[in-house]
Formats: structure tokens, sequence, C-alpha cells
């Protein structure tokens, strides 16, 4: 049994772990706030855009935009993978790395090259240690993306897809369904699906609406909605309404509007892992603080029980000592 000095460093060196897993959790905590106010900031903008592009959808005669049109030859996809710059959160980036990792190989098998667009450390040393070649990516923004990260992704898949070197492009990341639990999520980009329109604005609505500052933010988006509808003769339920004119045609403004609806799904991405990195942060620290707590616990039970044989020990040789003298 180990003696009382090497117990005592040891409850020693789990409290100050303790203390620094604590201390990061409520970092985490506090980040995770500041990252779910940056998504509902950002959901205003993403709604109006669904919303015009249903609206400008059906009235376009035919939807020419080559970036919803599936290629006759699949032959190379890209791949994204949003994970973090930073460990310590769990299995945050292990998650997504075996899904993409799983989705690579499965192209491979059928003879289909994947290029890597990686968005986070994590990810780049994990495909680096692999030897799979990765074409873009991006560093120390895991925690604060910002809109030209979006913007560079977005330009160069646009790119490769409109001119036929790629037929897909599916994104790979942690959805943060709540503060504690993220679900991995994977969302083919391109070609986009003229229904993913709706279904796209659906899920961001549910999503601004399941926290209280979120309906806050919902509300006023609302109400802003519904002035411009009083003040332009837009239908206040939210809908674009009424005959518009389309110059040159509905199809070419859905042709332009379709790279920012690009653009944005892969900057809500980027922003809900950055929600979910901080979650999962969180909740790892909170189980490491927990079991610090319990461990020190332990250790000053099994500290005090060796002191009590200890003294015991020391008692029963002096009584036994003075037996011995007094048998003299």
């Amino acid at each position: 049994m180990a003696n009382l000095r090497d117990i005592k460093k040891r409850i020693t060196s789990v409290d100050s772990i303790k203390q620094i897993t604590r201390t990061m959790e409520m970092v985490a905590t506090a980040k995770i706030r500041r990252a779910t106010d940056r998504i509902v900031a950002a959901t205003p903008y993403a709604l109006a855009m669904i919303e015009v592009l249903e609206a400008v959808a059906q009235r376009a005669n035919a939807l020419d935009s080559p970036l919803l049109h599936t290629h006759a030859h699949f032959k190379r996809a890209v791949v994204i993978v949003v994970v973090s710059d930073r460990g310590l959160a769990g299995g945050f980036n292990a998650n997504v790395l075996r899904v993409a990792d799983r989705f690579i190989s499965s192209l491979k098998s059928r003879d289909i090259a994947a290029d890597v667009i990686v968005c986070g450390k994590k990810g780049l040393a994990y495909f680096n240690y692999r030897k799979i070649p990765v074409a873009m990516s991006f560093k120390d923004q895991s925690a604060d993306p910002q809109i030209a990260q979006a913007r560079k992704i977005a330009s160069y898949i646009i790119g490769a897809y409109t001119d036929g070197s790629v037929d897909q492009v599916v994104i790979f990341y942690n959805h943060a369904k709540n503060v504690a639990d993220q679900v991995v999520t994977t969302e083919q980009i391109l070609p986009v699906d003229s229904y993913a329109f709706k279904e796209f604005g659906e899920e961001e609505a549910e999503a601004i609406h399941s926290d209280e500052s979120a309906k806050t933010a919902a509300a006023s988006y609302q109400a802003l909605t519904e002035a411009r509808a009083s003040a332009t003769g837009i239908v206040s339920a939210g809908r674009v309404g009424g005959d518009f004119d389309y110059e040159p045609s509905a199809s070419a403004v859905l042709e332009a509007l379709i790279p920012s609806y690009v653009e944005t799904r892969i900057y809500h991405a980027l922003l809900d892992s950055a929600a979910g990195e901080q979650g999962a942060r969180r909740k790892a620290m909170k189980a490491a603080t927990d079991n610090a707590v319990e461990m020190v616990t332990t250790l000053t039970r099994v500290y005090n029980r060796v002191r009590q044989g200890a003294i015991t020990t020391e008692i029963t040789e002096i009584v036994g000592g003075a037996a011995a003298l007094e048998e003299e």
C-alpha cells in the first residue's frame, strides 16, 4: 500500500487538475452563449434568403442553374469536414472524422476521387497522418468562424462544380442539438436540391425558436417583416406575395441568388459546429471535474485509513514496549 506522502501528493495533483477543468468548464459555458447569439443573429438573413429563393423559384419557368443539375458521371466529390482546433471536447472531433473517413473510403471503393476541405487543426492532423491529401484547410477559426471563410469555401466548390471537375459536395459537422448534445450531421451542398430551400428554412426556424433569446429575435424579425409588408404591399404572412417583374428574368435572378444560398449554408454549418464545440467541451470538462471530485474523495478516504492504520500501529508498538518494560 502507498505511504501517506504519496497519497497526499496524488490528492494535491488531482485537486489541481480539478481546478483547471472547472475553469475550462466555466469558460466553455460563457462561450456557448456567445456562439448561440451568433447563430441567432445570422438566422434572420438565412430565413429571408430562403423566402426570396422560394418566391423566385415559383416564378421561374425553368431552373437552369448548373448548381441545381446532377452531373451525368460521378467521378469526383468534395468532402468538407468541420471540426475544432483544440481537443478536450470528448468525442466531438472523433465522431465527425470517423464518419467522414468512412464516407471517403466508400467513395474510393467505387473509384470516385475525393478532395478534402478541412476546417480545424484536429482534422488537418488526422488526414495528414493518414496521408490523405487536403485541398484546402483553415486553422484557428473553429471557435470564431468568419463569413470570409464560408465565402472562400463556397467560391472554390461552386467554381469546381460549374466547370465539371467536381460532381458532388458534402459537408460533415456537429449540429448543436442543445447545450449538452451534438449530432453528427451530413448535408449535400451541391448539387442544390430545389426542395432544400423550404427544408433549410424550416430547420432554421425550428432552431431559432428553441431558445428564449432566439424567440425574441424571431419576434423582432417577424415585426420587421410585417412593417415592411405594410409599407411595400408584401403579404404579412412572411412569404413574398404579389406579382413582380424580374430583370433580366426570374431564372437569372435565381441563378444569382443560389451561390449566396450555398455560402449561407456553409456559414451556418460553421457557426453550428462552433456552438457544438463549446457544448462538447463544457460537457467533457464537467465530467472530468466530477471524476476529480470523486477521486479526491476516494483518495482522502484511503489517506485517512492508512493514517489511522499507522497511528494504530504506533500505539500498539508503544503499548507493547511498555508491557515489555513492566515484565522486566
